[in-house]
């Protein structure tokens, strides 16, 4: 009895240990994964905050930096990292020449040249932190911003209310309401969801330019109120699991469908409406080939996505500034996730709590 009592306490240090082991490795793991997926973004910060010479040097740090200089006499003068006396210093270089050069120490430049045995052009350059907040002036001012990013929000805004809204009342026909042949009518909605949009392409547009839409916004906004494949499929599968009590009570007391619809189906499916809603609302704000085909030779009308490819190819030199330019034009859509994203939350709790 004794020698049991006394592994216990082993097996139980043992599985803890082994708790303890699997969390860690669970964690590393999942910041390893955060942070490849964090590269392209720390990238583009990085790199939109740069500047051009800095760019297009060798050897340059990745973080936003400029050469380190010292004025000394009116003259400025770059700083090495010089090895002297086995360590490195960082001097001026004031006389170069081939086999030896003279420094100046910029913490002592009252002192005397200090003379260094070697080649200077293989020496290291100093860096020093120089953020170029001027970049995202210089890219609001290049192109006419304000415009596309106006042009961008009344597209991805008058599609997303379309799309939503013409996606729910089709979700809630499917989900509550008899009609006959319903479920093969379902299957042909979801069925155009597998066919590629460039299949399309040439009859859609043949349509639209004989009536006349093509220049104008309506090829791209219409459509998005005649509803969604994807989106009627993910509001119906919600639907579906809202309880029917709250709509026979409301039936009792005289409530039409459309009245259900907009007092208790619509508020219990607040995380699904906000995901679809979210959903479209990227999809348009990123969309390019649609104004591109639609919306050629009308750059006043151009959203940002066909704006900042004009711009690329502009200024395909000035990395710095089309990074700028895209964060720029994701400082919307992240502000618009970081809002949704609580009222999806809050919805989900509410759900629950509900149900």
């Amino acid at each position: 009895m004794m020698v049991h009592a006394q592994r216990a306490p082993m097996r139980t240090l043992s599985k803890s240990a082994r708790t303890m082991i699997t969390r860690i490795v669970l964690t590393g793991l999942t910041l390893f994964v955060l942070g490849l997926f964090l590269i392209p973004m720390v990238y583009g910060i990085t790199t939109a905050v740069k500047t051009d010479n800095q760019i297009a040097e060798t050897g340059a740090p990745w973080w936003p930096a400029t050469k380190k200089t010292f004025e000394y006499e009116g003259k400025r003068y770059d700083v090495y990292l010089v090895p002297i006396d086995g360590e490195l210093r960082e001097l001026a270089l004031y006389r170069p020449g081939r086999q030896s050069s003279l420094f100046l120490d910029p913490e002592n430049p009252a002192a005397s040249p200090i003379e260094w045995q070697g080649q200077w052009r293989q020496l290291e350059r100093t860096w020093i932190l120089d953020i170029q907040w001027s970049n995202f002036e210089r890219a609001w001012n290049t192109i006419n911003f304000p415009n596309l990013l106006r042009n961008t929000i009344t597209y991805a805004g008058i599609t997303t209310f379309g799309a939503v809204l013409s996606a729910a009342l089709v979700a809630y026909g499917f989900a509550r309401f008899r009609i006959p042949g319903k479920q093969i009518l379902f299957m042909i909605m979801l069925s155009t969801v597998i066919l590629p949009g460039a299949v399309t392409l040439i009859p859609t547009y043949f349509v639209f330019l004989q009536i006349g839409w093509v220049g104008t916004w309506l090829p791209l906004i219409v459509p998005a109120f005649f509803s969604w494949g994807t989106n009627v499929f993910l509001l119906r599968q919600f639907f579906l699991s809202i309880p029917r009590d709250l709509e026979e009570a409301a039936m009792i007391d005289g409530a039409s469908p459309l009245r259900i619809f907009y007092s208790i189906i619509l508020p219990m499916s607040r995380p699904a409406l906000t995901a679809v809603a979210l959903f479209h609302f990227f999809w348009a704000w990123n969309d390019f080939f649609g104004p591109l085909i639609y919306l050629a030779g009308h750059p006043d009308k151009f959203p940002i996505t066909v704006g900042l490819t004009a711009f690329n190819n502009l200024y395909s030199q000035s990395t710095n500034l089309i990074q700028a330019a895209s964060l720029i034009s994701a400082v919307i859509p992240i502000i618009v996730f970081f809002f949704a994203q609580r009222i999806f939350l809050e919805g989900v709790v509410i759900s629950n709590l509900e149900k």
